[in-house]
């Protein structure tokens, strides 16, 4: 049976060059072929992945009326709480049987960016919340570049090429509950429908039962098993965008439990550019022409925010 690469971090990050290089070429072999791929180890400590799932855990088991606080008062869900059963996958209405919270940049008034990132909000009932959800994210931040720097290289491109392009991008934290099938069963509907992530990639600190699966090459789901403290990695349609198809965006799901009295718990970080960076073809991917006509990042994620449910996004 196929496997999901697994691969060592820390061998790019500390590495010796040609350590650096074998781990780029396993890196760029793995999101080619699967669309996925396994760090067994990274730069985030396990005590920082078990407080943030601590936490997570404590919030999304408050009441639903209290939980609705914390709906982002502009809309498509930028900042806080969106409720079960508001998104859904594209080119389907029926909704993924999830809530989730969204953690998200903030930059000072008068910046740049100011208008393009709500202030973040934060619940008052979960102690250490904010304080910790903030450092995952910068940490979470600092791996996506060490993953970035490395397909950038991979494609010919100059170290900084993506650090540029994301130091200040409009990247997203989304723990995501997923309850108990027994309480919320929806004819047809599964946990998270099949679809294609819209950022450049996105880093997925584990998940607190299985059900994540991807669409092989042969057309076959392929189960993506991983141990604790691991992260999974996938490449988003940006990333599918801008290197022409080279690296592609694998359509991926999160199947139903047997036990419909489990839930399941996951926290990916959706690794955006800034919203001023155009996407735009590589030129080591041109080969025989674009795919793909040059598009503002952010409207691109404006046009795909709407096609799976978050409508009011701005």
């Amino acid at each position: 049976m196929r496997q999901v690469p697994e691969l060592s971090l820390l061998s790019y990050v500390n590495g010796n060059q040609q350590e650096k290089k074998q781990f780029v070429d396993q890196l760029m072999l793995g999101l080619k072929d699967y669309g996925f791929i396994i760090l067994v180890d990274h730069t985030i400590t396990d005590e920082l992945i078990k407080k943030s799932y601590q936490l997570v855990e404590k919030f999304f088991h408050l009441p639903t009326e209290t939980k609705m606080k914390y709906v982002c008062p502009k809309g498509g869900g930028q900042r806080g709480y969106t409720a079960f059963g508001v998104e859904h996958a594209k080119y389907t209405e029926t909704p993924d049987l999830k809530e989730f919270w969204h953690v998200g940049r903030e930059v000072p008034a008068g910046h740049r960016f100011a208008d393009f990132y709500p202030n973040n909000i934060w619940p008052e009932e979960v102690e250490g919340f904010e304080k910790t959800l903030s450092l995952l994210f910068e940490n979470l931040h600092q791996t996506s570049l060490y993953l970035l720097e490395a397909i950038g290289l991979g494609l010919d491109l100059p170290q900084d090429y993506f650090a540029k392009r994301i130091d200040e991008g409009n990247s997203i934290l989304r723990p995501i509950y997923y309850p108990p099938l027994g309480k919320v069963a929806i004819p047809g509907a599964v946990r998270s429908a099949a679809h294609e992530d819209i950022n450049l990639i996105t880093i997925l600190m584990g998940a607190t039962s299985s059900g994540l699966e991807l669409l092989d090459r042969d057309g076959k789901w392929l189960p993506v098993e991983t141990k604790e403290g691991q992260l999974v990695v996938d490449s988003g349609d940006m990333l599918q965008r801008i290197t022409n198809g080279v690296i592609p965006a694998t359509t991926h799901r999160v199947v139903n439990p047997e036990d419909a009295g489990s839930a399941r718990f996951s926290m990916p970080f959706f690794v955006h550019p800034n919203p001023d960076v155009t996407l735009e073809c590589i030129p080591s991917c041109r080969g025989e022409g674009e795919k793909y006509p040059p598009i503002n990042s952010h409207q691109f994620l404006l046009q795909r925010l709407n096609e799976i449910g978050l409508k009011d996004a701005k």
